[in-house]
Parts: C-alpha cells; structure tokens; sequence
C-alpha cells in the first residue's frame, strides 16, 4: 500500500487541494482520492507532486508492505 503525506506538505505550504491540483494538471478530487488514499499516483503524477514541494518522491509517497 502506498502511504503518503501531501496533506502535511499542503498545510506547510498553506495550499488548497485545488491549488495543487493546478499545478499538476488534475482534478481537485483527484488529490483529495490520493490523500484518502482511494487511488495510487502514477510515476509521472508523484514526480510532478514532488517537484511542487521541492522534495523527493519518497519524502511525499512511502511504500507500507502488507502482511
């Protein structure tokens, strides 16, 4: 399962989903599905939320193993 922490980054930067939805070119429902975590970025999709935060992908996206 892929866990993430872009509503912690959004809270630092005072963004609103729609404001980084934006920024990557999706629909404000899809970062409120990914923060749920309903749906799984693409690579594309991750690298892009990343670079909005200037951090690395796995700073915002962790993989949890399931057991």
């Amino acid at each position: 399962m892929i866990k993430n922490r872009i509503k912690e980054y959004r809270a630092k930067c005072d963004m609103k989903q729609e404001d980084l939805a934006k920024l990557v070119g999706v629909r404000r429902e899809t970062i409120g599905n990914l923060e749920k975590g309903k749906y799984n970025p693409s690579l594309v999709l991750a690298w892009n939320i990343a670079k909005v935060f200037h951090v690395s992908i796995e700073e915002v996206f962790t993989v949890e193993e399931q057991r």
